[in-house]
């Protein structure tokens, strides 16, 4: 069976409109611009209003992926939400998303793996379209990480934003698209990030309640450590398996969790910072959709042409990791 060439055919981001500027969380916590800034990079995130749900970010994303690629909702057969904020335990937010963009032709599933979900679920993506399974698949990274933040914890508050993006994945060109594909992960790490309670091991409790284990928690120097190493592997491993040499990147869209961290990604891998497109300074990190947002808008701002080669990588809780090399099609 010949393996379908398969890529991004259209791209859409949406982030909420409210904004919450470093000196708002001042007021708030322990904290200042200046310590923020000067540790991540972050100036500013977006925050849900209260009653917006990760679907909901989700549907504004896919609705303007959809136009983007000029594809029809009828069309999408499979869609892919990446996310460790779902609506709920149960349904999926996929099933929730499927209902409200009127996708009935559409399986629907969630993913888990933090910040790398998006990576993973144009993976997923790249082999379903690949084999033939599906002919256009979805992939949304959405999160609204305001839900599950201790508002006291400067070592975790001051990180995250809420927001979304969508891909669409269809059949290519041949010599364009997903070229190659990396992923990895490190359970021995599980506990550096993450949240204790809410699951079938530690379920929720007046205790866990009290104790806030229902937010998420972070060691951050042990995930600093790991993200050094893993983002660097990870890239130079797809570009292995695509045969192409760092010197052949265009652009690099990374996880946008921290300048420090893609500043030495950036040394390892022997590509400067140029190449880098950063904008975490304006929607901080927004975990599994924070390369599509980022991807997005480098496209927006025309950073981006038919034939480039473009790295995308990251990292997140579990803790996984992942790279992807492809040749934008559009």
């Amino acid at each position: 069976m010949k393996i379908k060439q398969s890529g991004i055919i259209g791209l859409g981001a949406y982030v909420p409109k409210k904004i919450v500027t470093n000196f708002d969380l001042e007021k708030i916590m322990d904290t200042s611009d200046e310590w923020i800034k000067t540790r991540t990079g972050i100036e500013e995130r977006r925050f849900v209003e209260k009653g917006e749900a990760t679907s909901d970010l989700a549907v504004e994303a896919a609705k303007r992926a959809l136009k983007c690629a000029n594809v029809s909702i009828e069309e999408i057969d499979m869609i892919i939400v990446a996310t460790c904020t779902p609506d709920y335990q149960i349904p999926s937010t996929a099933c929730v998303v499927q209902k409200k963009i009127g996708a009935i032709n559409a399986a629907a599933m969630d993913l888990g793996a933090a910040c790398s979900g998006f990576i993973y679920g144009l993976t997923v993506a790249k082999g379903l379209v690949g084999i033939g399974t599906y002919k256009k698949v979805m992939v949304i990274g959405a999160e609204v990480l305001s839900s599950i933040l201790d508002m006291s914890d400067r070592n975790t508050a001051v990180l995250f934003g809420d927001g979304a993006a969508a891909a669409i994945v269809s059949e290519v060109e041949e010599g364009f698209g997903l070229l190659s594909t990396h992923l990895g992960a490190d359970g021995d790490l599980k506990e550096t990030l993450g949240i204790k309670s809410g699951g079938s091991l530690h379920g929720t409790t007046a205790a866990t309640l009290e104790g806030k284990e229902h937010f998420l928690r972070m060691k951050g120097q042990e995930v600093f450590k790991f993200a050094v190493k893993a983002l660097p592997t990870a890239t130079l491993e797809a570009l292995k398996l695509a045969n192409l040499k760092s010197e052949d990147i265009d652009l690099i869209v990374p996880h946008q969790a921290s300048r420090r961290i893609i500043e030495a990604a950036s040394k390892k891998i022997e590509v400067p910072m140029e190449k880098f497109f950063l904008n975490l300074s304006k929607v901080g990190n927004t975990s599994a959709a924070s390369i599509g947002i980022a991807l997005d808008e480098a496209l927006e701002k025309k950073l981006i042409k038919k034939g480039d080669i473009i790295a995308i990588t990251g990292f997140g809780g579990g803790l996984t990791f992942g790279s992807i090399i492809m040749k934008w099609c559009y």
